[in-house]
């Protein structure tokens, strides 16, 4: 028996056990189908692995099958996350976690099998009524004093996906020692063993009273009420991308006091198959469509979006020729950092004990800037729950007042600990404000930033091989990296290289450093003589490679430089592309 012939039989095998009683008659109909079709690359994919559960929680194609998003994996899932918990906290009565959902198809169905397994196993529930963002359900887990919680999204990802995000008492996703504690019980559990029948005690639902909370929350991470005064009717366009943001984020813009706001209705409308985009992601250029549209009409200063479940935004402004121009996640987190660190001076608001974090793979212009203001700065792996891990690490010791990364993410207080939109998306408007009480826009702000601290164009380029086979390649190419790693880029030679695998930072002179990390990641970064950043890692959640491309131009001077840099650093890019095959 060949290799190939060896997976049929084990996806076979996998799947004639999803053919037993405990499953529904849908599920069982749809696994026949695939045992039964010639063609067996589908009942590969949905049965060659388990779907892992990972230190976020899950995310994956929906569908039947162990390696699909489908109420048994989302069971098994939560049963062991219950054991976990319960393991944890052996002489606690008061266990209770809160559970959420975003737009997603099968959203309400995934989150109500997970509140009833969890109250099944005596754990108190606290269930949004309907669907919420992210950054909600995390304020929810403090503001409830909870163990833990759970939020069913698959983020930005495309309408076939759905996911369950995993997180612990602080707000935060899962770290280290309970990510590993929780994975290993998930992983003991067959599916006999779930107690899908709640305990509807053992539920509440909740919904208004937590929104207000939460809104009142969110009006911490204001920087300047005046300056919004001035500026209430800044014009400003809305869409949630058929999300969770509809209407918490209009509130949140008027508890500010903006009293301007459009939104865009045919994106209002909740919808899981998102019907009016190709994919309801805001770093997708397309997804904005329709806003820039409604701000053309409406001569809008600004065009912002919230993803999926609201915890990503994108901003679109005008540049120097009146025509709309995206804002990438880097320039944005510029224009947060430098923000939050000017205005806090001018204001007084900064005690000496503040500090900011960003992700490894993030613009070096931020550190230019935290260096310059003698702000502490911090790098972090990427994803939220590193950011949260250093607001713990220095609660009451140190104020945090921002973090951000390049994958459109923003969290500017301290009462949420993942990225949060609403949020985000009221200080940028506040910032819009102050810009235009000091004669700019958006645009001639991320000018000025670049004239004072450097050009620099980022670039993140996907590399998506699926399946078995793709997650073979990916696994392949960073062991080819590893092995032979470039010497230059675009003509520039590598004078760094770090490993995070290995923790190990490489020097052109062969000198080699400890990084000084919470734990190992696979990701390779390589900086060049000419600045010159390129950072490589697989994605978590989706089946691709990631590469992250950083470019710095030192002629730029001003606004007018600013498409021939672009230009020349686009070239280098391609040159970069070619040098490592992408």
């Amino acid at each position: 028996m060949n290799t190939n012939e060896q997976l049929i039989a084990q996806c076979e095998a996998s799947a004639k056990a999803w053919l037993a009683p405990a499953f529904d008659d849908k599920t069982r109909q749809e696994v026949q189908a695939m045992l039964d079709n010639e063609d067996k690359s589908e009942l590969i994919d949905a049965f060659y692995r388990n779907l892992e559960f990972g230190t976020g929680g899950l995310r994956g194609i929906m569908g039947a099958g162990t390696n699909r998003m489908n109420v048994y994996i989302v069971g098994m899932a939560t049963q062991g996350f219950a054991n976990y918990i319960n393991k944890a906290f052996p002489n606690r009565n008061d266990l209770a976690v809160v559970v959420g959902h975003d737009c997603r198809n099968n959203g309400r169905q995934f989150a109500e099998t997970v509140a009833n397994i969890f109250s099944a196993n005596g754990i108190k529930v606290y269930l949004f009524e309907s669907l919420r963002p992210t950054p909600e359900i995390s304020f929810a887990i403090r503001q409830l004093h909870c163990v833990a919680g759970v939020n069913v999204t698959a983020s930005h990802n495309p309408k076939e996906y759905n996911g369950y995000k995993a997180y612990w008492s602080d707000g935060a996703q899962v770290l280290a020692p309970h990510d590993k504690g929780i994975i290993e019980e998930v992983n003991k559990v067959n599916i006999s063993e779930v107690k899908f029948e709640g305990n509807k005690d053992f539920i509440e639902i909740i919904g208004g009273e937590m929104d207000w909370d939460y809104l009142q929350a969110v009006k911490e991470a204001m920087v300047d009420q005046e300056v919004i005064n001035r500026h209430k009717d800044l014009n400003i366009v809305y869409t949630p991308l058929h999300g969770t943001g509809r209407v918490i984020i209009p509130e949140a813009l008027r508890s500010w006091g903006f009293q301007n706001i459009h939104v865009v209705p045919e994106q209002m409308v909740i919808d899981g198959n998102f019907p009016t985009v190709v994919s309801p992601n805001p770093e997708n250029s397309e997804a904005m469509t329709l806003g820039m549209k409604l701000g053309t009409k409406l001569n809008a200063d600004l065009v912002i979006a919230s993803d999926p479940d609201a915890d990503r935004l994108a901003i679109v402004c005008r540049n120097a020729k009146d025509e709309w121009e995206i804002l990438n996640g880097n320039q944005t987190s510029m224009m947060f950092f430098w923000y939050i660190i000017s205005n806090k001076k001018k204001l007084n608001q900064l005690k000496g004990n503040e500090f900011l974090v960003k992700t490894i793979v993030t613009t070096e212009v931020i550190k230019k800037i935290a260096d310059k203001n003698e702000i502490e700065l911090r790098d972090c792996y990427t994803g939220f729950k590193w950011i949260a891990r250093e607001i713990a690490l220095s609660e009451g010791v140190k104020k945090y007042i921002g973090g951000g990364e390049e994958s459109f993410g923003f969290l500017p207080f301290d009462k949420v600990r993942d990225k949060d939109s609403p949020a985000s998306i009221c200080l940028i408007c506040e910032i819009a404000a102050w810009a235009k009480d000091n004669g700019m826009t958006l645009y001639d702000l991320l000018m000025n930033i670049y004239a004072e601290y450097g050009f620099s164009r980022e670039v993140l380029v996907n590399v998506v091989r699926p399946g078995k086979s793709g997650a073979d390649e990916i696994k392949q190419m960073m062991t080819d990296f590893r092995a032979n790693p470039p010497k230059e880029l675009a003509g520039s030679p590598v004078v760094l290289s770090k490993d995070f695998l290995s923790l190990e930072a490489t020097h052109a002179d062969g000198t080699v450093e400890k990084l000084e990390m919470p734990e190992t990641s696979n990701v390779l970064q390589w900086f060049c003589e000419d600045g010159t950043k390129v950072s490589v890692r697989p994605s978590g959640t989706e089946p691709k490679i990631k590469f992250y491309l950083e470019i710095k131009d030192s002629s730029f001077t001003g606004a007018a430089d600013y498409e021939r840099c672009m230009k020349v650093a686009g070239e280098r890019i391609e040159a970069i592309k070619k040098t490592l095959n992408l």
